[in-house]
């Protein structure tokens, strides 16, 4: 994948991603902002913050949430970014790490 590439299919999936979260915030009790291009998603109670950026040096979207580091990679065929350890699309991760959280049974969609 080029570095032209990577930029359009990060863009699409963060601004994607943001709408989505940005929709669910009273739901979730959840703040997003979006910080250069980085998604910082804080939460109240538990308190807490996730960041989820673009790594144009390895062509992957990282997320930090949860003590933990995730790196997805873009899949042709799924059209979206990957996480290979768990076969996770990106929405679907999200969504499973802000219920690890919060403890709460939000559905994140695109609408």
């Amino acid at each position: 994948m080029t570095d032209l590439e990577f930029r359009d299919h990060v863009e699409s999936a963060l601004e994607s991603l943001k709408r989505i979260l940005i929709a669910a915030e009273d739901d979730a009790n959840i703040e997003v902002e979006d910080h250069a291009g980085a998604l910082h998603i804080s939460f109240e109670d538990p308190p807490g913050k996730f960041i989820i950026s673009p790594n144009a040096a390895v062509h992957q979207v990282w997320i930090s949430a949860l003590s933990t580091s995730f790196k997805l990679d873009w899949v042709n065929g799924e059209e979206d970014f990957v996480l290979a350890k768990t076969g996770e699309n990106l929405l679907p991760l999200v969504e499973r790490l802000v219920n690890e959280q919060t403890g709460g049974s939000i559905k994140l969609s695109r609408r």
